[in-house]
């Protein structure tokens, strides 16, 4: 597994990006001041982004179904965890944009080649507020185990 992007892998069966772009930003805005510098002030971070793109050769590799499927979460509008293969937590991201070109094709029109971009961008405020949330959730199912298996045994 490269990455996984909620419930969908990025494998090299699915949609193996070649190149992983992350952008992070922090805001700096400046007061003008009479006959000084510019204050600045450091009210917090900006918008962070994450591109993926790369090469589908649907023979080898993930095509049309697996771009489908990254289409079908966006439309959704939904936030998304993303994790890398090694263990790195991104955060909740959603899907803002999906790109695609087609070349090189069969006889039917069908590519033979497909370049695409994705881009997610961040909507947590932190990763304590991600596993904030998670934690509910095993609170819930903790919770809810426990009056299934109490409800078993009586």
């Amino acid at each position: 597994m490269m990455m996984a992007l909620g419930m969908f892998v990025f494998m090299p069966h699915t949609v193996p990006y070649q190149e992983f772009q992350h952008q992070m930003a922090w805001r700096h805005p400046s007061n003008s001041r009479i006959g000084r510098r510019p204050q600045s002030q450091f009210p917090g971070p900006d918008e962070e982004t994450v591109t993926l793109s790369g090469v589908l050769l649907p023979e080898i590799t993930g095509g049309r179904v697996s771009l489908m499927a990254l289409q079908k979460m966006a439309e959704t509008g939904k936030a998304w965890s993303l994790i890398e293969g090694n263990g790195a937590i991104h955060g909740m991201f959603v899907i803002e944009n999906l790109s695609r070109i087609k070349s090189v094709f069969f006889s039917d029109g069908t590519a033979r080649r497909i370049e695409f971009t994705l881009t997610l961008k961040r909507t947590d405020e932190n990763l304590k507020e991600m596993f904030g949330d998670l934690s509910q959730q095993l609170n819930d199912l903790s919770g809810a185990l426990s009056d299934t298996l109490g409800g078993l045994l009586s």
